[in-house]
């Protein structure tokens, strides 16, 4: 319902890229130019400075930004208010995961979770990290579950369960039967990485900049967009890989992968991601409290069920 030109520039300009931004949006890039130029003939301005395959915000840009982020955020906090008054609060609760949760950790709990929920329906949408937030931010899901770090004001992240990541490698490599493994070691090798935009990957950037190093630094030969198109990818030998144990089981039992700590750990937090909003709908409120017992990392901060808006 929000002006969908406002919701293309929003993302534009929170993410400074017309190339991710359409991949968020699950829109060509030709269609995001047309969005943003349709804007900038109505405002009779620019909003962006392009310098090459970089763009910028303009001063009237920013402007726009600034009231973009209060309109949409009205918008989430009128639709859920009339949802509210109109009675769907219980109707259907809209769950977003991004990839590793969405196809490993989740299901189970939604289907406990459903034998409760027996006045709504559950339906789940799966992206990665990037695409999450961006539903969040555009009113498509009520609650996320996410993989990567959330730096989003409107949103509040709650840290719900720690995973760790392991280094694959078929098991006639010779990392098969190592204890540990450090991230230099891992620099020499041919490796396969989730695609720009996912939790796993800005998480492990994250880990070799706190180790000296990049992603530039590693030899990659492919970016892969699901762990099972990975685990494919290396049980043929195209490279290692890191990702999530969550995802390793039938592996590891069938003896097909091996899975290799790095030293030291690589963890990180699952998170449940939701807009700060004064109108929370029934429904998101019963999903909170019930997930709660099952968050590990529960009892270090405020619980879910205290989060009720604000």
């Amino acid at each position: 319902m929000a002006d969908r030109r406002l919701q293309v520039f929003y993302t534009v300009a929170r993410l400074l890229s017309f190339t991710r931004a359409s991949e968020t949006l699950h829109m060509t890039q030709p269609a995001v130019t047309f969005q943003i130029r349709a804007l900038e003939d109505y405002f009779n301005t620019k909003l962006f400075h392009r310098t090459g395959n970089k763009i910028a915000l303009t001063r009237v840009g920013e402007e726009v930004f600034s009231y973009a982020e209060q309109i949409l955020a009205l918008y989430s906090e009128m639709d859920n208010a009339v949802r509210n008054r109109s009675g769907d609060n219980i109707g259907v609760l809209l769950i977003g995961a991004s990839t590793t949760i969405g196809e490993y950790k989740i299901p189970r709990l939604l289907g406990e979770f459903q034998k409760h929920f027996t006045d709504g329906k559950l339906r789940l949408k799966v992206s990665n990290t990037v695409g999450i937030v961006h539903m969040l931010d555009t009113n498509d899901i009520d609650i996320g579950i996410v993989e990567g770090p959330v730096n989003n004001k409107n949103l509040v992240a709650k840290v719900c369960w720690r995973d760790q990541l392991m280094v694959i490698c078929p098991p006639n490599h010779e990392f098969a039967d190592a204890p540990s493994i450090k991230i230099k070691q891992v620099q020499p090798h041919p490796i396969i990485v989730r695609e720009e935009g996912s939790g796993t990957q800005q998480v492990i950037s994250d880990y070799m900049d706190q180790h000296g190093l990049s992603l530039g630094d590693l030899q990659t030969t492919m970016e892969l967009g699901s762990p099972e198109s990975i685990k494919s990818a290396v049980k043929a030998g195209l490279g290692i890989s890191i990702i999530s144990e969550a995802t390793l089981d039938k592996e590891l039992k069938l003896g097909t992968l091996r899975a290799i700590p790095l030293d030291p750990p690589l963890l990180r937090p699952f998170s449940i991601v939701y807009k700060r909003q004064q109108f929370r709908l029934r429904a998101m409120q019963e999903f909170l409290d019930f997930v709660e017992p099952f968050c590990d990392e529960a009892g270090e901060d405020e619980p879910l069920s205290g989060l009720r808006g604000g």
